[in-house]
């Protein structure tokens, strides 16, 4: 009797902690519902085929879009996209194949410290090295501030996934004559590809949202420009600047542009989630 007592205990503390588990993580995501549903409902009503395909118009003008930002946006996230995804999974290829060493260690500090640095010192950066020897504004600056950002975070995840894979591969590439570069190419790379790829668009989905990088950098246009060497607007710098506006007209356009980068980075992360559990 003691026995079966002490079990139906066990067994109700069991089941009490789950369900206190249960209700803090309902808790816990509570507030981002809120969040989640405000946008949603003051978006929705922005959403339109002018606020895709039209430029934004003057204040007290009907009609009127963010064709310039979302351009602006995709242009930034390509050409970041570019610049940091070839060093970042070179980077993290080296990290793996190199775990001990004094230039290893030096690279992983370095990594360390520059995933911590806040986004704003990224751009202040960009704008001494790049917008003040080119003396404006510009894509390639901005574009340049954000692949700072995600250059740590791809090759952290480079890092990672290839240390999951079993050196047992390597080495039977290794026992049929492929050379070592071949075996990276082919081999180590190929088997990590979700877990590259599921980094990559995290890293996409962290700076999608960044505005103080942008302010320094991209700086923002109201017309439509594709020219690397000028400036561009994004839907992070339209944001901030429509939603501190006193116009009602341009507050609505924030909340369409906010409600369309939610669920720009909402798709990029459940993507990932996708394509890494393959």
């Amino acid at each position: 009797m003691i026995y079966d007592a002490s079990i139906r205990y066990r067994l109700l503390k069991d089941r009490l902690f789950k369900i206190s588990l249960g209700v803090l993580s309902c808790i816990l995501l509570m507030p981002l519902l809120f969040i989640l549903y405000y946008i949603f409902i003051n978006g929705i009503t922005a959403f339109s085929f002018d606020f895709f395909l039209e430029l934004p118009k003057p204040v007290g003008e009907a009609g009127g879009g963010i064709s310039n930002a979302i351009v602006g946006t995709l242009l930034l996230i390509a050409v970041a996209s570019t610049i940091s995804i070839p060093f970042g999974v070179l980077i993290g290829l080296y990290l793996s194949e190199n775990k001990t060493g004094k230039l290893p260690d030096i690279t992983r500090l370095c990594i360390d410290t520059l995933q911590g640095i806040p986004s704003i010192v990224m751009g202040i950066i960009a704008y001494t090295w790049i917008v003040i020897p080119l003396g404006s504004f510009s894509l390639f600056s901005g574009a340049f501030a954000l692949s700072l950002m995600m250059i740590p975070l791809i090759s952290k995840s480079t890092e990672e996934t290839l240390n999951l894979i079993p050196d047992a591969l390597k080495e039977a590439a290794y026992a049929l004559g492929a050379p070592y570069h071949t075996t990276l190419l082919r081999v180590i790379i190929p088997s990590g590809k979700s877990g590259l790829c599921s980094g990559i668009l995290l890293g996409v989905a962290r700076v999608s949202g960044e505005t103080a990088p942008l302010l320094f950098t991209a700086f923002g246009n109201p017309f439509m420009s594709v020219d690397l060497f000028k400036s561009v607007n994004s839907l992070p710098l339209l944001i901030f600047n429509y939603a501190t506006s006193p116009y009602q007209d341009w507050q609505n356009l924030a909340w369409g542009a906010s409600l369309l980068l939610v669920l720009f980075v909402l798709s990029l992360s459940l993507i990932a989630k996708v394509v890494s559990k393959r």
